[in-house]
C-alpha cells in the first residue's frame, strides 16, 4: 500500500532540492526521509529520484508522478480539513510564505492569536524577500504587499497600507526638505531592491515617476527603515514598517504635495483547489488582528 509519508517526503524533496532541505522541512532525520522515498519507489517500482554525489534530479517517472503526488497529498489534506470542520475544530498542516519585514513585526503575533484558538493547525511558516511562486513551491498561500497579477492564484484581501516618503531628522537638517516632486529627485534614496526602482506618485494627470539617486539597494525593508533612521537617505516605505519611528520622532513624513502609490495586503492561495477551512480561518483571524483601518495607520495618542 503506497503510505501519504513517503508520497510527502518525494514531493517536499522535489520541490526543495535535496533530501537534506526536505528533511529540514519536514522535522525528520535525513535518514526518515531517505528510508520513505525508498519504500515510496519500492511500491511503485521504479525510481523517482536520481541521486548523485553532486545534486539531486527527478527521473522522467518522477516527473511524471510530481504533479498526481500534489494532487493525492492536497486531496487528502483538505479531506481531513473538511472533516474536521465538521466536526467543529480545524486541523492539519498549513504551509504559509510571507515576506521577512512584515512576518517578523505584525504577522508572528497575529499567527500566534490564530494558533491559541486553533492548536490543532500544524502550520509551518516560511520567511523569505524573495518572490515566492506559491504554485510551484508548494505553499498553501503566501502572504503578498502589492497586486497580485499571477492568474493561477486567488487573493483574499487583509488590510491596506500607504507607501510614506520618510527621512531622519539629521538627514533633513543636513539635506533640507523637499517640497515638490521635482526637489525630490536630486535626494539620496533608500530603495527596494525585489520591485521597479521609481518611485510612484499620483498627479493630477494620472502618475508619474521618480528616479532619485540610489545611495543603497536592500531586498529588506527593516534594513530600509534602519538605514533612513540612520540618515543615508529618503525612503519610501510601508507604513506598517515605519509608523512607530514615525510617532518616536525617528522619522518625519515628507510631503512632496503628491500620494505615492499605495499597496494593499493579500493572503493568496494556488486557484486549482479551493481555499481550504484553515485558510479561511486563517484570513480572517489576521483580517481581525490588524484590524480595519489598520492599528499601522491609526495614528496614536501623544
Amino acid at each position: 500500500m503506497m503510505k501519504l509519508e513517503g508520497v510527502e517526503a518525494f514531493i517536499h524533496t522535489a520541490e526543495a532540492g535535496s533530501i537534506s532541505a526536505a528533511s529540514r522541512r519536514l522535522g525528520l532525520a535525513k535518514s526518515v526521509v531517505s528510508e520513505r522515498l525508498a519504500e515510496l519507489e519500492r511500491f511503485l517500482g521504479t525510481r523517482l529520484i536520481q541521486r548523485t554525489t553532486r545534486k539531486l534530479s527527478l527521473t522522467m517517472n518522477g516527473q511524471t508522478f510530481l504533479p498526481r503526488a500534489q494532487r493525492i497529498l492536497r486531496e487528502a489534506s483538505e479531506a481531513s480539513a473538511e472533516l474536521a470542520e465538521r466536526s467543529g475544530t480545524l486541523a492539519g498542516p498549513l504551509r504559509l510564505s510571507a515576506p521577512v519585514g512584515f512576518g517578523i513585526l505584525h504577522l508572528a503575533p497575529a499567527l500566534c492569536t490564530f494558533l491559541a484558538a486553533h492548536p490543532d493547525v500544524d502550520l509551518t511558516l516560511e520567511l523569505d524577500d524573495r518572490f515566492v511562486d506559491a504554485a510551484a513551491d508548494g505553499y498553501d498561500a503566501v502572504l503578498r504587499h502589492g497586486a497580485v497579477g499571477d492568474t493561477r492564484l486567488i487573493a483574499r484581501r487583509l488590510a491596506t497600507s500607504r507607501r510614506l516618503l520618510v527621512a531622519s531628522p539629521a538627514y533633513l537638517a543636513e539635506r533640507g526638505t523637499p517640497g515638490s516632486l521635482a526637489e525630490l529627485e536630486g535626494h539620496s534614496a533608500i530603495l527596494y531592491s525585489n520591485r521597479d526602482v521609481d518611485w510612484r506618485f499620483q498627479v493630477s494627470g494620472g502618475w508619474t515617476a521618480i528616479r532619485p539617486r540610489a545611495a543603497l539597494r536592500v531586498n529588506n525593508g527593516l534594513v530600509m527603515r534602519d538605514a533612513a533612521v540612520a540618515g543615508l537617505g529618503i525612503a519610501l516605505l510601508p507604513s506598517f514598517f515605519v509608523h512607530s519611528e514615525l510617532d518616536q520622532g525617528r522619522l518625519v513624513q515628507i510631503d512632496v504635495g503628491a500620494e505615492a502609490e499605495g499597496a494593499e495586503l493579500f493572503l493568496a492561495y494556488p486557484r486549482d483547489h479551493s481555499a481550504s477551512a484553515k485558510i479561511r480561518a486563517l484570513a480572517d483571524s489576521l483580517r481581525k488582528s490588524f484590524g480595519d483601518p489598520p492599528y499601522w495607520e491609526v495614528p496614536r495618542s501623544p
